[in-house]
């Protein structure tokens, strides 16, 4: 994959995450926050983005979106490595709870 490509997909990324951001937003405002990670201000703001600001914003060549995944346990917890599938419901909620509580810290 050369440059130019992955500026491409990225810009797709970008105007993807944008548009499932504003749905988000739009139709459950709470779960929108929790679900995207985001203050109540960026919700605020991309609530109001109009499709020709997005696609401004989409036109960039970095990422928007980022992995809320940055720590062992919960990669851990959700790829449930060397445990049985009994166990995967209940890794999956250990993960939220630990993804919620930093959803709470930087809020």
């Amino acid at each position: 994959m050369n440059t130019e490509q992955i500026l491409i997909e990225i810009r797709e990324a970008n105007l993807s995450y944008l548009m499932l951001a504003q749905s988000l937003v739009r139709a459950d405002r709470d779960q929108a926050l929790f679900r995207l990670g985001i203050s109540e201000e960026t919700a605020d703001l991309i609530g109001l983005l109009s499709p020709a600001q997005m696609m401004k914003i989409a036109s960039g060549n970095t990422l928007l979106c980022r992995m809320r995944v940055d720590d062992d346990m919960v990669w851990s917890l959700l790829t449930n490595h060397g445990k049985g599938a009994a166990n995967d419901s209940v890794s999956r909620l250990h993960a939220n709870i630990l993804m919620a509580g930093r959803h709470q810290e930087a809020a």
